[in-house]
């Protein structure tokens, strides 16, 4: 009996073979969807005064923000190559050297938040809406549109976790082979029913970090904020700061189950480039919790004092009519 699981063989990236639609597009249509859905939700239970115009110009510009981002965070930042420096071109050129369309392979999360943000801070400023209010009302949906995302790399059979000895171990065909002069490479295929004499290296059981990071960083993380605190928000940009620090903290640590990024591997401290970025992103949250606050605190100061001078003109107006 085998100490791991195969990964499915009848698991195909594309939807329709010949034809140029792959599931891990299609898992980033259900993500947005999804998003929109809980967005667009939020705005007509709350009767927020959004027009529906707004409503689909914030979902686009943040979109657009945020597949802008995540593909130029990608191919500059996590690609060693040197390649999209030296032709910066094909970053968003779709086709490969026999002008097949391969669609845009590779896009970071981390480029993709700022990207999403920077898309909707410069709408809503244009439209004089509310950034940290309208923030909270994306963010309360964005974990369990994530959901697919991962889903989508489950399917590419990528981004596979690190080896391990564990049951739910599962056996990734594109995975690198390790080579067998490592005793604890011999070790791990004998506990695991794996074959390996005779072989230079042979491809061992990694953790599907893609579904740990599908439930937790999408499902656990969104019932979260949606059912609990989006019910207690306090101020606006609250729920953006809970984000934030909740996803930045979860991925740190699934990152310890993930396979670092092959050209990068670790850069500081054996912490991933994907920790790094996480840690922060925490330090972000905190921020925007604090400034967040302390704008609240501000608004109801004035609003107090406001109130007070309305208060004291009316009491003037009185003497001066019994006068």
């Amino acid at each position: 009996m085998l100490a791991y699981i195969n990964y499915p063989n009848w698991i195909s990236p594309v939807i329709i073979p010949g034809l140029p639609f792959h599931w891990y597009g299609l898992m980033y249509l259900f993500a947005f969807g999804t998003t929109y859905l809980l967005f667009k939700y939020q705005v007509k239970k709350d009767k927020l005064g959004i027009s529906d115009d707004d409503t689909v110009n914030i979902f686009f510009w943040t979109i657009l923000g945020l597949i802008i981002g995540a593909r130029i965070f990608s191919t500059l930042v996590y690609d060693t190559s040197g390649l999209y420096w030296r032709k910066p071109w094909l970053i968003f050129w779709p086709f490969n050297e026999n002008m097949q369309m391969t669609g845009l392979q590779g896009m970071s999360y981390h480029g993709g938040l700022i990207g999403a943000i920077l898309g909707l801070f410069i709408y809503v400023k244009s439209k004089k809406i509310s950034f940290l209010h309208v923030a909270d009302l994306l963010v309360a949906g964005i974990p369990l549109g994530y959901t697919f995302g991962r889903l989508g790399n489950f399917i590419n059979g990528e981004l596979w976790g690190r080896v391990t000895s564990a049951d739910w171990g599962m056996v990734f065909p594109y995975a690198p082979l390790i080579s067998t002069k490592f005793e604890w490479v011999k070790q791990l295929a004998v506990e695991n029913g794996i074959p390996y004499k005779g072989l230079t290296a042979i491809n061992l059981p990694r953790h599907p970090s893609q579904l740990y990071e599908s439930f937790f960083e999408g499902i656990f993380l969104w019932a979260i904020i949606w059912f609990i605190f989006r019910k207690r928000k306090a101020f606006n940009g609250f729920l953006l700061a809970t984000y934030l620090i909740g996803y930045g903290i979860i991925r740190f640590f699934i990152e310890y189950f993930r396979e670092p990024d092959g050209d990068l591997g670790f850069i500081l401290f054996k912490f991933s480039m994907g920790q790094i970025l996480c840690f922060l992103m925490i330090i972000l949250g905190i921020a925007i919790f604090f400034i967040a606050k302390k704008q609240k605190t501000v608004s109801i100061q004035k609003s107090d004092t406001s109130s007070s001078k309305k208060l004291t003109k009316r009491k003037i107006q009185k003497r001066i009519n019994k006068t």
